[in-house]
């Protein structure tokens, strides 16, 4: 269902179109796609920028956490499978990445925002891995609230974005079953391990939460991208919605939610859960996290280490694109 569209007006630099104006309000009203070549409002474009760069930079750094434990994991199966995962998440962030070049902001401009510290991603990755269970718990609490999140997001208005959450929604699904399998051996497993479950649940579980952004209150973006239908629920039902997911799956786990206040409200017909702390949201979000300082030096090492692939593919492209012309003169 279309939301009501909020009047949107030219914004500085941005030439009026009220032809182009009003061919985007009748594509935003028919619930049907904006693509790249279609014009847009500059606000529009500016509030993909953010949110898909975010998303991009959110995969990225996110292969951290887990990247840690591929050489500690407890078996060649377990090393296998967490590879894949990672290797997935890179993918996520170039098709992402690719989406955000379409509007035409360059990938390199989005990288540099990044290391720079100018750009977002997910405060959820600014938390340590532990012990082996935390994998666990990404898998089954992180990648479970990121589908919850992001299968709405297949049918955002953006062409290109709402194409490339298909793929990577197919592969978030595998990545939660990979964790909650990994939980649900661990609970069945010795006390020590079960506990050891049941700590990396405790730890994540609240984070996890908060990784669906800020109550709806305190939100000032989500009430305009849910008019434009880049998303299609709010902050606060996607939050709702995910911890019923997870009272039902927790049972099955044999663990427990870290949560005595979790209950589903008759009268609204929703779940309910405990308060969260969002000073320390607001504290992760400002760089102050305990992993936020690691995070990025990592990515701004990696980055460094990398320019002589980047310098040798742009000259190898450079080379191939004169041997070309070469040959298109002497044909």
């Amino acid at each position: 269902m279309a939301h009501k569209l909020e009047p949107v007006s030219s914004t500085a630099g941005e030439p009026a179109d009220d032809a182009g104006q009003a061919a985007f309000d009748r594509i935003i009203a028919a619930d049907s796609r904006i693509e790249p070549r279609d014009w847009m409002p500059a606000a529009y474009r500016k509030t993909l920028v953010r949110q898909i760069s975010q998303h991009a930079h959110s995969e990225i750094v996110g292969m951290q956490p887990e990247a840690n434990w591929i050489s500690r994991a407890p078996s060649l199966k377990r090393k296998a499978i967490l590879m894949a995962k990672v290797q997935d998440e890179a993918g996520h962030g170039l098709y992402l990445y690719s989406a955000a070049e379409t509007l035409g902001t360059p990938r390199q401009q989005l990288t540099e925002d990044l290391i720079a510290g100018k750009a977002r991603y997910s405060s959820i990755f600014n938390y340590p891995t532990r012990s082996w269970a935390d994998v666990g718990a990404i898998g089954w609490l992180v990648d479970g609230a990121a589908i919850c999140n992001q299968v709405p997001l297949c049918r955002a208005s953006y062409g290109p974005y709402g194409r490339a959450m298909v793929r990577i929604c197919k592969e978030e699904s595998f990545h939660q079953r990979q964790g909650f399998e990994i939980l649900l051996e661990l609970a069945q497993g010795t006390p020590e391990q079960k506990q050891m479950a049941q700590d990396a649940v405790n730890r994540w579980y609240a984070p996890a939460l908060m990784m669906f952004g800020p109550p709806d209150d305190d939100s000032p973006n989500s009430k305009q991208s849910m008019a434009w239908n880049i998303k299609r629920f709010s902050n606060d039902e996607l939050r709702q919605r995910f911890v019923g997911m997870m009272v039902e799956q927790v049972e099955v786990l044999g663990l427990t939610l870290p949560d005595d206040q979790v209950r589903f409200d008759e009268e609204s017909q929703k779940w309910e859960h405990g308060p969260l702390d969002w000073d320390e949201f607001k504290e992760v979000l400002a760089g102050r996290g305990p992993c936020n300082a690691q995070r990025l030096e990592r990515r701004r090492e990696a980055h460094e280490d990398g320019a002589w692939v980047r310098e040798a593919a742009a000259a190898y492209a450079l080379r191939q694109r004169n041997a070309q012309e070469q040959n298109e003169e002497v044909a």
